[in-house]
């Protein structure tokens, strides 16, 4: 399947982010959803909830 970018909009702060070919490739490969939110957004969301993730205890 042949990925394009692609303009989404964030879900917090309503900005347009590119959602690259690369990134939807990577997602797509790992059984992911696209993105709901911009990448800033994304990092304050990780950064409030003390950075989750499997390492994170």
């Amino acid at each position: 399947m042949a990925y394009t970018d692609r303009s989404l909009a964030c879900v917090q702060c309503g900005n347009e982010f590119t959602f690259t070919a690369d990134d939807q490739q990577f997602h797509a490969s790992r059984g992911y959803q696209e993105p709901k939110r911009c990448p800033s957004c994304r990092a304050e969301r990780r950064a409030s909830q003390g950075g989750g993730g499997y390492s994170s205890g």
